[in-house]
């Protein structure tokens, strides 16, 4: 070990919630509590010390592998650590090798740091435009030569990472939509400023929704029926499977009682009858558009541009940077599946950002092939 390493420990939930409150662009998915929501996982809080003092945290997360009794550890959106302060190597050998020692084959990290950014407009502009095949063909609206480093030293550390194509992996995806709610100075932006990113028709839809009878409320745990009630309509039309109700009012009851107001349960309904809802979680000065779902009746009013525009408005409140919308494929092909999720949500004003992505290192390296092997012949 080099005298620049850091050593890592366990740290309680109260240490680990503690030391989050002092950072900044903390993932709800590197919170403690996030470990009870997620099942099949079981979790653990390790702390990064430089000597006594706690510098970083990452919440673990250990799935059993069939058979070798070993355990995959996953560190989604983390770890919570300044790797400007702090050498990647110096971060992640430590933690590799607590990991190794303690049963582990398999070290699986996304980071989570903004690597590229392309703005909504210039998306939406070009989504299908010959000479335009993928994200990378357009000009950036900005890029990380930090988050860049990043991937060269996991790479040097010997990590190697998951190429999902244009489709989404298991596991987070690389690329995001994301709608801004600061400048680049980092000034909060207003609700008007937001919608000016917007495409003009969900502009309009959204004035029209605005200036109609819904009534949007916040919900509590015992509301969530009425959610998955608008899920499973939505899940039928759109021909998904859901997840069950109890997974969502465990996801609000545990959040809410580590972090009051974490996750928020929006509902618009109108003369009594509900029409669309949605959740979102709140972390440090992050939040993320998790769920949503609408019915089918009473469509011109646009129920679901409303909630957004609530979800909008509360972000804003709470100071947070951005507003998340979840994973997009890279193509700008618009016969490819995915290609209309990425033209509705830069059409509510998402930029479309390029993180990390997902890395793998082998501890247990004929391990590691073997699950490799297995997971390979599960998805065929």
């Amino acid at each position: 070990m080099s005298h620049n390493d850091l050593h890592v420990r366990p740290i309680s939930s109260a240490e680990h919630s503690a030391f989050l409150e002092t950072a900044h662009d903390v993932s709800f998915l590197q919170r403690p509590e996030w470990a009870r929501v997620k099942g099949g996982w079981r979790g653990e809080s390790l702390g990064f010390f430089d000597q006594d003092e706690l510098v970083g945290a990452a919440l673990v997360l250990h799935r059993a592998a069939p058979v070798i009794k070993k355990t995959l550890a996953y560190v989604p959106d983390g770890p919570v650590i300044d790797f400007q302060a702090h050498r990647a190597e110096n971060v992640i050998r430590p933690l590799a090798a607590y990991l190794k020692n303690r049963g582990s084959f398999q070290l699986k990290m996304g980071p989570g740091r903004e690597v590229r950014t392309w703005a909504a407009a210039a998306v939406r502009k070009n989504l299908g435009k010959e000479g335009f095949t993928q994200l990378a063909d357009l000009e950036l609206k900005s890029s990380s030569a930090q988050a860049l480093a990043l991937n060269d030293a996991l790479l040097d550390l010997g990590f190697t990472k998951e190429d999902v194509g244009l489709d989404f992996g298991a596991g987070q995806p690389e690329f995001v939509a994301r709608v801004a709610l600061q400048d680049e100075g980092g000034n909060q932006l207003d609700v008007e400023q937001v919608m000016a990113s917007y495409s003009a028709t969900t502009r309009n839809e959204t004035r029209k929704a605005l200036k109609s009878t819904l009534e949007i409320e916040v919900g509590d745990t015992s509301d969530m029926a009425r959610f998955h009630a608008l899920y499973n309509h939505t899940a039928d039309r759109q021909e998904f499977t859901g997840r069950p109700l109890g997974y969502f009012e465990t996801m609000h009851r545990v959040l809410n009682e580590a972090v009051p107001g974490s996750c928020t349960l929006y509902i618009a309904s109108n003369e009594g009858v509900d029409l669309a809802a949605s959740i979102v979680i709140r972390s440090s000065n992050l939040a993320w558009y998790l769920y949503g779902a609408s019915s089918s009746e009473q469509r011109k009013i646009f129920a679901p541009k409303a909630i957004m525009n609530r979800m909008v408005e509360d972000s804003i409140a709470a100071g947070c940077r951005y507003l998340d919308q979840g994973g997009v494929s890279a193509t700008l092909d618009k016969e490819h599946h995915l290609s209309g999720l990425t033209k509705f949500k830069t059409n509510t004003g998402c930029d479309i950002v390029q993180t990390n992505g997902e890395w793998d290192l082998a501890l247990n390296k004929p391990l590691a092939w073997v699950f490799e092997k297995y997971m390979n012949w599960r998805k065929k």
